[in-house]
């Protein structure tokens, strides 16, 4: 089976207003190229919808909450109808501090209802329509925190876990229906969920930088695309030592706003 995901033409991406989501748009903008972005934001959308068109792209906007599980299928439907998906990029997702709740058992379910439920709702639609074309790629956004529960942060880590763990399973299971998944696991990204942390960030990184890096990743077929390196490597290690030996450091982390 031929698996060529080096030149995707109609991409869809959710959470495309603001930091990954948006530079990812900009990355992949460029003639003959359709991008369908979604987000909350209409007019941050609309803003970086404007710079892919100027890139010479076929743009089309919509402001949409990702836990509407009809209005998401709805509108995946419609825009594989006429532009037939080659990548769709699962990334919106909130942390404690962009949640909308004030009260922290709802802030705790907000945060499952959009990482979580709202990637089901973009793949399974997407899913849907590239089984019978036996082609398409998925990416997966999850987290470097989703490697191991963090107090200082426990909704956002455990939505992260099971989004990765839920994208790992997908790899395997939808290979021989010749579609790609790779999960992909930033470490600190500049965008609207990191500006709320009051905290330093080791290794943070530009939205473009990370974003060429996931481009590159997913143009390679990568099961995992995990950066940076050395946070990557501080937190797998940390997965795997025992419990006894990681929580006296992990319960010393700042905490989410």
């Amino acid at each position: 089976m031929v698996r060529n995901f080096s030149s995707p033409r109609s991409i869809l991406i959710t959470g495309a207003s603001n930091g990954i989501g948006a530079a990812l748009a900009t990355g992949y903008a460029a003639p003959g190229v359709f991008l369908a972005l979604a987000g909350r934001n209409a007019d941050r959308l609309e803003a970086v919808a404007r710079q892919c068109r100027e890139r010479g792209t076929d743009v089309a906007v919509k402001a949409i909450e990702v836990v509407d599980r009809a209005a998401m299928a709805a509108w995946i439907e419609g825009v594989d109808d006429a532009h037939p998906l080659d990548l769709v990029i699962a990334n919106a997702g909130i942390s404690a501090g962009t949640a909308r709740s004030t009260d922290p058992v709802e802030k705790v379910r907000e945060i499952f209802a959009v990482n979580v439920d709202g990637l089901l709702n973009t793949l399974d639609p997407a899913i849907a329509r590239m089984r019978p074309r036996r082609r398409g790629q998925l990416a997966v956004v999850s987290s470097i925190a989703g490697f191991r529960g963090l107090p200082g942060t426990t909704a956002y880590a455990a939505s992260k876990a099971a989004v990765r763990s839920y994208g790992e399973g997908l790899r395997g299971s939808l290979w021989e229906d010749g579609i790609g998944v790779s999960v992909i696991c930033p470490g600190f990204v500049v965008s609207g969920m990191t500006a709320v942390n009051p905290f330093r960030m080791p290794f943070i990184m530009g939205a473009d930088k990370a974003a060429g890096i996931i481009r590159r990743g997913l143009a390679r077929d990568k099961a995992r695309i995990a950066f940076p390196w050395p946070m990557y490597v501080v937190v797998w290690l940390m997965s795997v030592l025992p419990p006894a030996w990681t929580d006296p450091l992990f319960r010393r982390l700042p905490r989410n706003p």
